[in-house]
């Protein structure tokens, strides 16, 4: 799926693309995006969670200086035909930040718009784990510093685990599969729940698992 093409059917109001040279004493990095389309997740029905979310996606990626690599996937459902969306691209002239930023902002702030086309496709259950543990086999965090951020309200609901239940915990992974990788976000947590304790628990259960897959550090949050 091209996200090139969904963008171009959108209404595009104050984006544009404007050129801007990668600062030369900051070296390139690595950004992966995973955007949840669970049904149970507000992204494909919030506009104001998927604008504020499309937002701080963008700035994370006005910061990439040239020859650092954006990627973006879709997950939910455990199954790759359901998640044909994919988009990679290396910032770099042709591929300027700043216009990278603008189509991202743009496209995210619009899922759920996309989703009521038709164009993007809800999902019946949630495997954020699974989709971390495929994208750790491709992934060496020794390459260059590496920031994934999760657009999800964090709530696995999976073979694995059901993580709605309170009593409910991650299993964390046997060994450190993201070793070395500087960071992992997750923009939502708890969002639509509505319970300040139950976003509490779903933080810590989300930083124990991020501490024992070898992240050196964990933002989690339900509003910013």
């Amino acid at each position: 799926m091209n996200m090139k093409k969904l963008i171009a059917g959108l209404v595009v109001v104050g984006f544009g693309l404007f050129g801007s040279q990668a600062l030369a004493d900051d070296g390139p990095s690595r950004l992966i995006i995973g955007l949840d389309l669970s049904a149970s997740n507000p992204l494909v029905t919030d506009n104001a969670y998927a604008s504020k979310a499309g937002r701080r996606v963008g700035d994370e990626i006005g910061k990439l200086v040239y020859r650092s690599e954006l990627s973006v996937r879709t997950f939910g459902a455990y199954d790759a035909d359901a998640n044909p969306f994919t988009f990679d691209a290396i910032a770099s002239v042709n591929d300027e930040p700043e216009a990278l930023k603008n189509d991202m902002t743009l496209f995210i702030s619009n899922v759920p718009l996309l989703v009521q086309q038709g164009k993007l496709q809800t999902q019946p259950m949630t495997n954020i784990i699974a989709f971390m543990e495929e994208l750790s086999l491709t992934l060496d965090c020794r390459e260059m510093p590496t920031t994934i951020i999760l657009v999800t309200d964090g709530v696995e609901d999976s073979e694995y685990v059901r993580l709605i239940h309170r009593d409910a915990q991650l299993p964390l992974p046997e060994k450190k599969i993201f070793y070395r990788c500087a960071e992992l976000q997750i923009l939502g947590l708890g969002r639509g729940i509505n319970s300040p304790s139950e976003t509490k628990r779903l933080r810590e259960e989300w930083e124990k698992w991020a501490k024992a897959a070898g992240f050196k550090n964990f933002v989690g949050l339900n509003d910013w």
